[in-house]
């Protein structure tokens, strides 16, 4: 009787295990979109275009799946643009009138996944609507919705519910032999309690330094780097007010991001090229920091004067200034070399490509990683100036290409952007 129950429970625990596995492998095999990664995404590869409420270089992306009579067409103006005018379709060759015949950037790297993800991230700021102020005290702030989608904390609980489950099953199992074995006069070795079992010890060693060896690598590829870095300033500086609503160019304090290797953080003259005569803040948008604390722009003024020694009712300098104490934010490892003048003249990049969307930040964080990998990525995207850049003429076959329709444009990578010592001396 004892076999024929340890049989059936047997039976009982295989059922058991296919239940599981039945459970798990949809949550793994099927993958909702996830608007954190799109945004990503979107931030690396299509916001130095294209912006969702608004139109920059290309269109809003707000209803862009509604505009797309498929979304498999859609998925292949991403990928390659020139295969879909090619085809004949109306609404693309439309849009690509609109636009003054400016094709798209191709991105074949991109997988069907990560413009899934991109898309769901554009229909969340879709939602949200156009953006607004800034966030107000006690608001969520941006980005919050999105965090509550990432379903991995979900994944790990189920994963780890089920593989206490298979090992309960498992030592019940081994009882119940031991039962039934003794039943029947079979001599039976006692089961080897969990703790003292080999197999499950080297079984548990192996998981934890799998899982240890994962956190110590990613630590040691992400060491130095600081994404999301917000340190407070001595004197509170809101891009948002200067940049944005003022409509300051970045280059009229950051003159050297097209001249040297360095931006430059601007000198406290500058700065009173405008406070002599600015010496309040009078606009109606509400200064707070990230914290939602209330700030007074009147007094950061009065602090900058304090810097520098200027006496706003007597119109003078009345005492010796000293440096304003700013804190780096943007740091890149010593072995690393990046020019800026490269970039923005020679690469024609806005400063949002990297430092994400500066005009709208009252403090500034480090939008991107600025890892190895991130800055690969857009060299793999980015086209240069290549038709008319006596610079580039050595590429003849490139150019051959291009006279001959085998590629509609040429890369940084393909001018050698991802060598190694381009950037690593």
């Amino acid at each position: 009787m004892y076999r024929r129950v340890s049989i059936l429970l047997r039976k009982h625990f295989v059922s058991v295990l296919i239940l599981c596995a039945s459970i798990v492998i949809p949550f793994s095999s099927v993958k909702a979109a996830d608007p954190a990664k799109g945004k990503a995404t979107f931030q690396t590869n299509c916001a130095s275009c294209h912006n969702v409420h608004k139109q920059l270089t290309g269109p809003a992306l707000a209803g862009v799946e509604d505009r797309w009579p498929d979304k498999k067409l859609l998925h292949q103006w991403i990928h390659n643009s020139a295969s879909v005018l090619a085809s004949g379709d109306k609404y693309a060759n439309d849009l690509f009138t609109k636009f003054n015949k400016t094709a798209m950037t191709a991105f074949p790297q991109l997988s069907n996944e990560d413009i899934d993800d991109i898309l769901a991230y554009i229909q969340v700021e879709e939602k949200k609507g156009p953006a607004t102020a800034g966030p107000k005290p006690g608001e969520q702030p941006e980005g919050g919705a999105e965090k509550g989608n990432d379903n991995s904390l979900l994944f790990g609980i189920i994963t780890l519910i089920l593989a206490v489950v298979a090992l309960i099953l498992m030592q019940i199992n081994s009882n119940l032999n031991k039962l039934a074995g003794d039943k029947e006069g079979v001599p039976t070795p006692d089961p080897v309690p969990f703790y003292k079992n080999k197999a499950y010890l080297a079984l548990i060693i192996l998981v934890l330094f799998m899982v240890g060896g994962y956190f110590t690598i990613n630590g040691a590829i992400g060491l130095g780097r600081q994404k999301d870095y917000m340190p407070e300033q001595p004197i509170f500086y809101s891009h948002k007010v200067h940049a944005g609503i003022n409509q300051i160019n970045c280059l009229y304090c950051h003159a050297g991001a097209e001249k040297s290797k360095h931006a430059m953080i601007p000198s406290e003259n500058i700065c009173m090229n405008c406070h002599k005569a600015i010496k309040e803040y009078s606009g109606t948008y509400e200064l707070v920091t990230a914290e939602g604390k209330k700030i007074d722009g009147t007094a950061e003024i009065a602090k900058l004067y304090d810097y520098v020694g200027w006496d706003p009712n007597a119109g003078k300098y009345t005492k010796p200034g000293r440096p304003i104490e700013w804190t780096k934010i943007h740091n890149l490892p010593d072995h690393v070399y990046f020019n800026h003048s490269q970039h923005v003249v020679a690469g024609q990049q806005q400063c949002q490509t990297c430092h994400g969307a500066i005009t709208e930040m009252d403090e500034v964080h480090q939008f991107a990683d600025l890892s190895m990998g991130w800055c690969i990525n857009c060299h793999r995207t980015t086209k240069v100036q290549f038709a008319d850049n006596n610079y580039y003429s050595i590429f003849e076959k490139l150019h051959q290409d291009i006279k001959d329709k085998k590629i509609d444009s040429v890369t940084v990578e393909m001018v050698g952007g991802t060598e190694c010592q381009k950037c690593h001396y």
